[in-house]
């Protein structure tokens, strides 16, 4: 196997939502000016230190050993890292990921925009070596390398959801789950980056419907069976994740927020930033307030 290549870091000047395919490579963290988004899952492991990513609008703590898994397409945006850290970041093709059908305890969390994690770092010897394997094989850039590169990482996300507890009638809605075909996949991924593509904007279940060539009830039943959750419930969320954002990072007034974010008015934005958060905007913005980010300037 070869020698580790030299780390990558963001590049500021890559267009919105440019895709990164299925790749593996060593990477060096920087503070983000702005967010990225992508319509790949991402996972990171650290061999080493911390990284904290913005996540949606939640600060989250990317810990080392401790393999990690979200879905780019939230805004995700590195605010501090200690110690020089030193990891990896594998990216797998979202409609690639759900063909696997991997228990919805897993899929559902980090779909919704929450950060994954392995709950001890037990096997970070292994992942260790498992990444290297990967970032080795992809750089050759050979299409026959590209399977067993994606069967180990099938393997090693249904180990990592087999560690999280399982809910109620998971097994009933994981049997409704198999029944969509890989057509009705691509479609859902379609509404998917749809959405995440377009949540400021007015949206409704017809013109996410007409984006992707289906009729809306189709549709809506489509994603529900696939996500977990309805299109309007995904769309909200979206807007709250955008919200919270700036409510950390930026000056504007929470009115501007709203309807920067995608809501109409200020008092479905206030019910529904409630119902998801447990708190007002303005609370949250009290608590939430991040010193790294606005050094940034």
């Amino acid at each position: 196997m070869s020698q580790k290549n030299p780390p990558v870091s963001f590049d500021p000047n890559r267009p919105d939502f440019a895709p990164y395919g299925l790749t593996c490579v060593h990477w060096r963290p920087s503070p983000m000016r702005r967010p990225d988004h992508h319509n790949e899952v991402e996972l990171n492991f650290l061999e080493s230190g911390t990284v904290t990513y913005l996540l949606g609008g939640a600060k989250t703590v990317v810990e080392a050993g401790k393999l990690s898994v979200f879905w780019a397409a939230i805004p995700h945006q590195v605010i501090a890292f200690g110690d020089e850290p030193a990891y990896y970041v594998a990216t797998i093709p979202l409609q690639c990921f759900l063909q696997w059908r991997l228990p919805e305890n897993f899929v559902q969390p980090m779909l919704q925009g929450r950060l994954v994690s392995e709950p001890t770092d037990a096997r970070a010897d292994s992942d260790t070596q498992l990444l290297m394997h990967w970032e080795d094989d992809l750089q050759k850039k050979a299409p026959e390398l590209e399977r067993p590169v994606l069967l180990e990482m099938q393997a090693r996300l249904i180990r990592l959801a087999l560690n999280i507890p399982s809910r109620p009638n998971s097994r009933r809605r994981r049997e409704r789950l198999t029944t969509i075909s890989d057509v009705g996949l691509n479609k859902v991924e379609q509404m998917a980056c749809f959405i995440a593509q377009n949540y400021t904007q007015r949206l409704t279940v017809e013109q996410i419907g007409a984006a992707v060539k289906l009729h809306p009830n189709y549709a809506m039943n489509l994603f529900q069976k696939s996500f977990g959750t309805t299109l309007i419930s995904y769309l909200t969320q979206h807007r709250i994740s955008h919200a919270q954002r700036l409510l950390a990072t930026a000056e504007q007034t929470v009115t501007e927020i709203a309807f920067q974010s995608g809501f109409l008015s200020i008092s479905r934005f206030n019910d529904a930033f409630r119902r998801a958060c447990g708190c007002s905007p303005r609370e949250y913005r009290r608590s939430h307030e991040l010193d790294a980010v606005a050094a940034l300037g």
